[in-house]
């Protein structure tokens, strides 16, 4: 509800139709998409008392998982670049965040997650699976996947997984480098209130990304168990179901211009 409401705030009110909000809707549009692929099913397989999945439906998981999950992260990227040329370049942010260039961005973040899942999903279940077909997850994860994976035909998987954790940490750094040149010219903002405002609206931005990064990091590279843990289902929840819920609140709910729009929107004064 709060991504949905964040959309229409975004798309119908002028006010915010700017860089960075063009960027929020967006992400607004895949959190609410990658909560709709795990949650609905799991709880449907709660309320039923029944743990099972098709293996199209499983497939389908999969795939707008990694979609979804590899465009909020490219999306996550775009937003720190467009912070940092808003506070360190502010005298050609106009220039460079055109609309043009907005759209070109934000159409890259949606392209790169589809060739993203592609890539997974292709060889994801291209292996043959042989080790029964029971998933020790709420959902269809790879790693999980590639347990029940013959000898050593799940390595090319491994492989591409490895590669994408190289990506993955190579945009985090991107966004870190981002956040230490926007600190260091904050702390030479002579007004408090300029320092706060910059702070509020970056730091939270970091926060989520590096639980984000951290978490699924974790969850992808360490080496899987025969037995479930407890552990396993902490870090799935973290990277996949925590973000999008915590994104409406830190970029969103904490801003004066959002809280505004969605008064107007929903007539409350």
């Amino acid at each position: 509800m709060e991504n949905l409401l964040i959309f229409m705030a975004i798309a119908f009110d002028h006010h915010l139709h700017t860089p960075m909000y063009f960027f929020l809707m967006n992400l607004s549009i895949v959190d609410l998409g990658s909560i709709s692929v795990i949650v609905p099913k799991s709880m449907a397989n709660s309320l039923m008392n029944t743990r099972s999945i098709s293996y199209a439906g499983c497939v389908a998981q999969v795939f707008f998982l990694f979609f979804l999950l590899g465009a909020d992260f490219s999306l996550l990227t775009i937003m720190a670049y467009d912070r940092y040329v808003a506070i360190c370049q502010p005298l050609r942010y106009e220039t460079i965040m055109n609309s043009r260039a907005c759209v070109q961005m934000a159409t890259g973040a949606w392209i790169s997650g589809i060739l993203y899942s592609v890539l997974h999903t292709r060889n994801t279940f291209a292996l043959t699976f042989c080790g029964g077909n029971m998933v020790d997850q709420f959902f269809c994860e790879v790693p999980q996947l590639l347990k029940l994976a013959c000898s050593d035909s799940y390595l090319s998987e491994v492989g591409v997984l490895a590669f994408s954790v190289c990506l993955v940490l190579g945009c985090f750094v991107f966004i870190i480098v981002s956040y230490v040149q926007i600190c260091k010219l904050v702390l030479r903002i002579p007004s408090e209130q300029g320092r706060h405002k910059a702070f509020s609206t970056c730091l939270p931005h970091l926060i989520v990304v590096s639980l984000f990064v951290c978490t699924g990091a974790f969850a992808y590279l360490k080496p899987t168990s025969n037995s479930p843990s407890a552990l396993d289902l902490v870090v799935a929840v973290l990277y996949s179901i925590l973000p999008p819920i915590m994104n409406p609140i830190i970029y969103s709910m904490r801003n004066k211009e959002m809280n505004a729009a969605l008064r107007r929107l929903t007539g409350c004064r």
